[in-house]
């Protein structure tokens, strides 16, 4: 059970994640990333967030790329929420595939 605390950083961390990966899809037409949820530890210490990309196929390559630069992510968050967090969690990014699993399901029931 998450903690008032943890729901307001959750929310907060999702906010604004969302408008950073907003901001940098811009320089790439054609692709659209959603931060779908977010999940922060007891301690505070580590954020797990979970993204979804339109279009789908480009999503292990997204995800891998923004692996790769998660230390930049985390330096533009602990900007924008330096203010309202003692310290800036650390991040772990992970695919959410239940769109396209949603997706599948839809396919499968007008299949009959």
């Amino acid at each position: 059970m998450e903690s008032n605390r943890q729901q307001k950083i959750n929310r907060l961390i999702l906010k604004e994640l969302s408008e950073i990966f907003l901001l940098e899809t811009k320089k790439m037409p054609g692709v659209l990333i959603s931060v779908t949820q977010v999940n922060i530890t007891p301690d505070l210490s580590l954020a797990h967030a979970h993204l979804s990309f339109f279009p789908s196929e480009k999503g292990n390559e997204l995800i891998g790329n923004i692996n790769e630069n998660v230390k930049s992510i985390r330096f533009e968050l602990g900007k924008r929420v330096g203010q309202q967090l003692r310290i800036i969690p650390n991040l772990a990014f992970h695919l959410d595939n239940t769109l396209d699993y949603l997706d599948n399901i839809d396919k499968l029931l007008k299949k009959d």
